[in-house]
């Protein structure tokens, strides 16, 4: 059975019931059940859409975000579903900074929570540069549901580590 490095942070009480499921192939069953159907947006420009409507929201006064697209390197080379980079450059004697959000192309083919939980990740970094208290209650204000949606997610990451398959891919 593979590890379950994404729950480490987890009770182990929680980390054996994750077992049992691994343990019966219940797990995929389990999060389809939860979270049904993926979300439709497959291209840079309905993911930045996304999350600029997402900014508007909730973060009116942040700076702008530049370019939001998936990203098919981001899992491999960083270990990390989605980043956050802020570019500065001179024009013409000012600092301009340049922000952009990077997306996991794993998240093509999720639930829309998945990506909201990515989205609004991300998004705070604009104003939290720290995994802190601050940063995850700003996660929280704009995600009510933003912890439930990250062990969801971890749930289905060790879904994938555990037999391949993406639960709503075209790989079914």
């Amino acid at each position: 059975m593979s590890s379950l490095k994404y729950l480490s942070a987890y009770s182990e009480q929680t980390r054996e019931q994750v077992s049992q499921l691994l343990a019966q192939n219940r797990l995929g069953e389990v999060l389809l059940k939860r979270y049904p159907k993926a979300h439709g947006l497959r291209t840079d420009k309905a993911l930045y859409q996304y999350v600029q409507d997402l900014k508007t929201e909730f973060l009116r006064n942040a700076e702008p975000i530049n370019k939001v697209e998936y990203d098919s390197k981001i899992h491999v080379i960083n270990h990390a579903l989605g980043l956050h980079t802020s570019i500065s450059r001179i024009q013409g004697g000012k600092l301009k900074a340049k922000h952009e959000i990077r997306v996991a192309t794993l998240f093509k083919e999720v639930p829309i929570e998945f990506l909201r939980m990515i989205a609004v990740h991300e998004l705070a970094h604009s104003k939290e540069k720290e995994h802190d208290k601050p940063f995850y209650k700003l996660c929280s204000y704009m995600e009510p549901n933003y912890h439930q949606y990250e062990f969801d997610l971890r749930l289905y990451l060790t879904e994938l580590d555990h037999s391949g398959r993406r639960i709503w891919g075209a790989e079914k």
